[in-house]
């Protein structure tokens, strides 16, 4: 009976023992360490969640994927992700309870401009590295050595892709009047540049110069001012919601100039949605494109047909893959979570990502990215340079369908 007991009691300890162990391994396919946590926030709700909600499908892609293989330093990913509701304190709030209260390992980047050039000296404050489409060229003139932009969204560059081509027309044929209606934030303000060095190389005279403030619930006025001065270009530099509001003003008041040109809604899938044939013929630009040849675009483009039935991944949805990537190898490149390595890491080696092989300078920038793109039948086209192009552009815009 006691030699029973005994073994029994034994066979009790090695059993317990065992689970013991089986509890502390971990997860096949994943290392020792406890889980990594990405922290930040994104507007999936308020003015721009149509594209906000885009970042982070590209975001959860990619972790999905690299926790498939085995995860992020051999260890599996994370996202806390607080909605800021389009609102930029929210966003500044939310970075710091994410750093500071959460202790998430890694930031992830934002959404609008407007937001990622609030977050930027958060970051550098906290010294976490802030991979993101930034704040525009003033954002990365503040001397921040922690923000990198993977590719930035530079409103500076956004048109100068469609200049370029505009300067391949016959100066006889190009517009000679242009209205330019301007959302007064960062963003809208940054398109400014290229317009107005460029109109001036091409002899393109500026006969209408505003600013407005979101939303915008009513164009009518700001499309009868260009209609009646008989500008025969638009530029609509806004976003998706506003960008909207002029295309209607516009069809309803049938004014219909060589060209419109849009900031940043035109190229989001819900354009199309929401216009339907009055969306088309905008001229925009872009920094990404599942049309370009390099590396990983074909795999994003079958998984967005596979999901979501569109035949090529959504600009926003890029956005969000491609910071992640950055981020994925400057870890993988340090061997380490310590922030300052993997800042270091950043400033000395190359990425490569779906837009391309990326270095970057002591601003945080790669070299100067665009290209044209105009919308036709209800695809987003690349337009220029020539030889990415994939359609001729249509110019003059037609007519405004009955």
């Amino acid at each position: 009976m006691k030699e029973n007991r005994i073994k029994d009691f034994s066979m009790f300890l090695i059993t317990a023992v065992l689970c013991g162990l089986m509890l502390m391994t971990p997860a096949a396919g994943f290392g020792a360490g406890k889980t990594i946590v990405i922290g930040g926030s994104l507007p999936l709700t308020g003015a721009y969640a149509e594209t906000g909600q885009w970042i982070e499908k590209g975001m959860r892609f990619w972790a999905d994927e690299i926790n498939t293989k085995g995860g992020l330093l051999g260890r599996p990913v994370e996202f806390k992700i607080y909605d800021d509701q389009s609102d930029v304190g929210k966003a500044v709030t939310f970075a710091e309870k994410v750093i500071t209260v959460d202790k998430a390992d890694l930031l992830f980047g934002g959404y609008p401009g407007t937001a990622a050039r609030a977050v930027m000296p958060v970051a550098e404050k906290h010294k976490y590295v802030y991979v993101s489409m930034g704040g525009h060229m003033k954002s990365f003139l503040q001397g921040y050595t922690y923000s990198f932009g993977a590719p930035p969204l530079m409103g500076e560059w956004w048109y100068e892709g469609f200049f370029q081509w505009l300067a391949t027309v016959p100066a006889e044929k190009r517009p000679q009047k242009a209205a330019v209606y301007t959302i007064n934030n960062p963003v809208g303000l940054s398109l400014i540049d290229s317009i107005d060095r460029w109109t001036k190389k091409l002899n393109i005279k500026i006969v209408i110069n505003e600013k407005y403030n979101a939303p915008l619930a009513d164009a009518t006025a700001l499309i009868v001012k260009a209609k009646q001065s008989q500008c025969d270009i638009l530029f609509a530099n806004g976003f998706f919601p506003d960008g909207v509001t002029m295309m209607k003003a516009a069809k309803a008041l049938d004014y219909n100039p060589k060209a419109i040109v849009q900031g940043i809604g035109s190229v989001v899938p819900a354009w199309v949605k929401e216009l339907g044939k009055d969306g088309d013929y905008v001229f925009s630009g872009t920094v990404l494109s599942g049309q370009l040849k390099y590396p990983g675009n074909d795999k994003l483009n079958a998984y967005v047909k596979k999901t979501y039935n569109l035949n090529e991944y959504p600009l926003y949805f890029g956005f969000g893959y491609a910071w992640m990537q950055t981020l994925e190898q400057a870890v993988t490149g340090a061997k380490t979570l310590e922030q300052t390595k993997i800042r270091d890491w950043l400033k000395k080696n190359e990425v490569n990502t779906i837009a391309g092989s990326l270095t970057f300078d002591e601003r945080g920038l790669p070299a100067p990215i665009n290209f044209g793109t105009q919308l036709i039948n209800g695809k987003v086209e690349l337009i220029s340079p020539k030889n990415i192009q994939t359609r001729e552009p249509v110019y003059p815009k037609p007519a405004w369908e009955k």
